[in-house]
């Protein structure tokens, strides 16, 4: 069974599971998502590559535009395969490039990062925390409708990892979705495996069946918050963002 992971460093190293069991399996439109509003997602990516060094010849790398690609060729050191911005000339799809990845790619390059999905056919593309449904880019009238039909929707989660409040959101390929309850002593509980991301009421009601035992156990020891899992996640993203 999937375990919640203790670090920053054990969720890449299951998101990198996960993405390469999800391409085994044929599927070619992924989501890898790291939920953490302070993280740099830069070094993150960085770790998140190196388990496709051995594919370099066939791998490429896209930044959401060329400043990034450009401080990722300075940060990341000499690599094997191509890193380009999404808009740059050179960022045709090549006849030999098996495997594409893009990172953090926003809602001001959609229409870019369509087009070369295009290009690429049914070759896998991975997008490593993409922030691409802001609705004030790409509207929420019958354009904006139409993007998701036709483009967002192929994607789907390989990987993603969000806390909560006194819980975390967990789905790791192939097991379902995942919903974790913090309990005495920073402990972390398996409470829910649901099929389809829950989200907005259908997560408060996953959250709201636990809400009764959890505060009971709150109450009946005198234990510190957090010192568990997301506490060491806290002081790995602290220590990144040095």
């Amino acid at each position: 069974m999937v375990q919640l992971p203790q670090t920053l460093e054990q969720a890449v190293e299951q998101a990198q599971a996960a993405t390469k069991a999800a391409i085994a399996d044929g599927l070619t439109r992924l989501q890898v998502e790291l939920v953490f509003p302070e993280l740099k997602v830069m070094p993150i990516a960085q770790q998140f590559v190196t388990a496709f060094e051995d594919q370099a010849e066939t791998l490429r790398v896209f930044f959401a535009d060329p400043g990034a690609a450009a401080l990722a060729r300075r940060d990341w050191g000499e690599v094997a395969y191509p890193m380009r911005g999404i808009g740059e000339l050179k960022a045709t799809i090549e006849p030999h490039e098996r495997l594409f990845l893009f990172i953090a790619p926003s809602s001001v390059e959609v229409g870019q990062v369509e087009q070369l999905c295009e290009q690429v056919g049914d070759r896998p593309v991975v997008l490593f925390n993409p922030q691409l449904e802001d609705v004030a880019i790409i509207g929420i009238g019958y354009a904006g409708r139409q993007l998701r039909e036709r483009f967002l929707n192929q994607f789907q989660a390989c990987y993603y990892l969000r806390p909560l409040e006194g819980a975390a959101l967990l789905r790791c390929y192939p097991s379902p979705w995942q919903v974790w309850i913090e309990r005495l002593e920073g402990t972390y509980e398996l409470v829910a495996e649901v099929e389809e991301k829950p989200v907005g009421e259908a997560l408060d009601r996953l959250l709201s069946q636990q809400a009764t035992q959890h505060l009971s156990d709150q109450s009946s020891k005198q234990s510190p918050r957090r010192s568990g899992m997301f506490a060491s996640l806290k002081s790995f993203l602290r220590a990144l963002n040095q």
